[in-house]
């Protein structure tokens, strides 16, 4: 065993843990990083974002999806295998794993490897794959960045290819025929359009009565829209029974008594903290109502020296987010100008079409008793969208009708996610409306998109007028 003593000790090496080692090692502290995988990244890396993400990059690329309003030719179920998606994903991997590995050599921090679990609150074991002890850390300071893993109920018979979580569904060896997809939140809608790209007949099953009831409701309408024209089915209000496993298909009996079946099954029904190995009770910490970590606006537990960050804590659960709340975790422990979490932030959904959004929607502003106006941007007006083939999506901005304030900006279409910081850095400085008028865009772009949908929303309050 290894006795270690250091300013921090950071549990889990994601993006929020990630963060939080560099920023502190910048500050002048010596960080430790403690991860049970063999290499760091966390799930964002070998189960989560990235996989996902480049699953998708790789399914359109090959697929030709972005091809066919352009070229006549005809895509088949099977014509691409899941070993030549795999080479992708694993090659992609590999390049963000290297990254990390040089980040961490450059700014000095030591990867510890193996399980961690609190004895008290500034002393922390490690257990290596074998259960035996491994290393004892001390220190002042602890983050806990242990992120989320996928809820998998004990009455749903999960196996390795057909009843499956998101993390399992990575490993399939070829592309279904047939697919069911419970649960119409970010990560169910986002596999079931990739695998709908790719020939897959899938019906996404939730209890709610559309998919991603966090949208606006109008983009919400137009992602239904655009998944239905690739062949996506949606059955709402329904709620499992009963899962289970006959010969090599998935079957689902609702409460309704009606049921469903398909090659495999996707179970998409949320996620959980991950701190079942990590002995909370002994430091004096509970999870609350949620199955979280509870935190301050300073990511304090109520143990004051232990912290905690990214998707252990709840919502927004974005790899994106995690970054900022490590970086400021650590910017506060070691003393530094510490900043409060931003209340906007942009909020990516990578479905096909991909869809991002900033801001408040139309029905907060409506409860919330604000006098606004829309501006719309079709992608059809866009010259971007002809020339790429794609005119499925919309800019929408929702500013405040007297001042001109942005409020809102929601895209839905091609590039979505890369244009959305535009308005987010004018939400910023509090632009309003008129600023994306007196601007000139780049021809053609999707940016152009800013300009329309102003012009758009500013001729409505001219006429009122």
């Amino acid at each position: 065993m290894e006795e270690i003593t250091v300013d921090l000790v950071v549990i889990g090496s994601g993006p929020a843990g990630q963060k939080a080692a560099i920023q502190a090692t910048k500050l002048g502290k010596q960080v430790i990083v403690v991860d049970r995988l063999p290499d760091p990244g966390g799930s964002c890396l070998y189960s989560g974002t990235i996989p996902s993400k480049t699953l998708r990059e790789a399914i359109l690329d090959l697929t030709r999806f972005r091809e066919r309003g352009l070229y006549p030719f005809e895509y088949h179920p099977g014509d691409v295998s899941f070993s030549a998606l795999n080479s992708r994903l694993n090659r992609v991997i590999e390049e963000e794993k290297n990254v990390i590995y040089r980040q961490f050599k450059k700014n000095n921090i030591r990867v510890v490897r193996g399980t961690a679990r609190f004895e008290n609150a500034h002393m922390l074991i490690v257990m290596d794959k074998d259960d035996r002890l491994a290393y004892q850390l001390k220190s002042d300071s602890f983050v806990i960045a242990t992120g989320s893993n996928p809820r998998t109920p004990l009455s749903v018979p999960f196996d390795s290819d057909v009843i499956l979580d998101s993390s399992t569904l990575l490993a399939l060896k070829k592309v279904p025929e047939t697919m069911l997809v419970l649960g119409g939140g970010i990560i169910g809608s986002e596999y079931a359009s990739f695998f709908a790209a790719l020939g897959t007949e899938v019906t996404i099953i939730d209890k709610k009565d559309h998919i991603l009831p966090l949208l606006d409701a109008e983009i919400g309408i137009q992602l239904q829209t655009a998944l239905t024209d690739i062949g996506l089915r949606f059955m709402g209000k329904k709620e499992p029974e009963e899962i289970y496993r006959k010969d090599n298909r998935a079957f689902v009996k609702f409460k309704d008594g009606t049921a469903a079946e398909a090659d495999i099954l996707l179970y998409a029904l949320g996620r959980v903290a991950n701190v079942g190995s990590l002995h909370l009770e002994n430091i004096g910490l509970q999870l609350n109502d949620k199955g979280y970590i509870p935190v301050n606006p300073l990511f304090q537990t109520i143990v004051p020296n232990v912290y905690a960050v990214g998707d252990v804590i709840g919502g927004p659960c974005l790899a994106s987010t995690s970054m900022e709340q490590g970086r400021l975790a650590a910017r506060h422990i070691c003393g530094a100008h510490f900043q409060q979490f931003p209340s906007f932030y942009p909020i990516g959904i990578y479905t096909v079409p991909e869809i991002s959004s900033c801001g408040y929607t139309e029905e907060e502003l409506r409860l919330m008793g604000y006098h606004y106006e829309v501006g719309r941007a079709y992608y059809y007006e866009i010259a971007r969208s002809h020339i790429v083939g794609s005119n499925v999506g919309m800019f929408k901005m929702l500013f405040h009708a007297e001042t001109l304030e942005i409020l809102g900006i929601h895209i839905i279409g091609r590039s979505a996610t890369e244009v959305i910081h535009i308005g987010q850095v004018a939400m910023g400085f509090r632009a309003k409306i008129n600023y994306f008028i007196d601007q000139v865009f780049n021809y053609p772009t999707y940016a152009e998109g800013y300009r329309i949908a102003a012009l758009n929303g500013l001729n409505k309050i001219k006429t009122k007028i």
